[in-house]
């Protein structure tokens, strides 16, 4: 598999040496834009999901879930874990987009099962504030797979809590596990 990283600088690749990977996107934009044709959608997605995934690299939701443009709302942070932002997007997804299912997927090597709340703390020395946020670190993926779903389905904020379903992706075989709820 080749990915952008591992191409070499200059295989049409048209930023000067000295540019930045900013450049390199807002480049590879243009050359998008030049041959783009407005789809006609509407943002309300035709399949009526909403997925929440991790943000790692590693996982190319659309081609994993056999999804085209338009098909889904993504949802993506570190760990994929169901946050007050999370559901924050949800509710909107649900009740003003038209949404009604709920896909979770967490992944096996994440880097969230690296670290701690102590992350918090070193931060809170460094910058001299601590994060109002939580690092949400985890050790079991299946139990963090379990706690999202669970912080979905008791969400008084949330119309539809009863398609909600939790799965492992396996980054190295690219197949997803479901996590039984219970």
């Amino acid at each position: 598999m080749t990915t952008s990283a591992s191409a070499p600088a200059g295989s049409g690749n048209s930023t000067a040496a000295s540019g930045t990977v900013t450049d390199r996107l807002v480049e590879a934009n243009e050359r998008y834009a030049s041959a783009f044709a407005d789809p006609g959608m509407d943002a309300r997605p035709v399949l009526q999901v909403a997925v929440v995934a991790c943000m790692d690299a590693r996982l190319d939701l659309h081609d994993a879930l056999g999804l085209s443009l338009g098909d889904c709302h993504t949802i993506r942070n570190a760990g994929g874990v169901v946050t007050d932002d999370v559901i924050r997007s949800l509710t909107i997804s649900q009740r003003a987009l038209g949404t009604r299912s709920v896909v979770l997927i967490h992944h096996t090597n994440c880097g969230l099962e690296s670290l701690t709340e102590e992350f918090r703390h070193d931060l809170e020395m460094e910058v001299g504030q601590r994060p109002a946020w939580a690092v949400e670190a985890f050790r079991d993926v299946d139990q963090d797979v379990r706690q999202s779903m669970q912080r979905v389905r008791t969400s008084p904020f949330l119309l539809h809590t009863d398609d909600v379903r939790g799965f492992v992706f396996d980054v190295k075989t690219g197949l997803l596990r479901e996590v039984d709820p219970a």
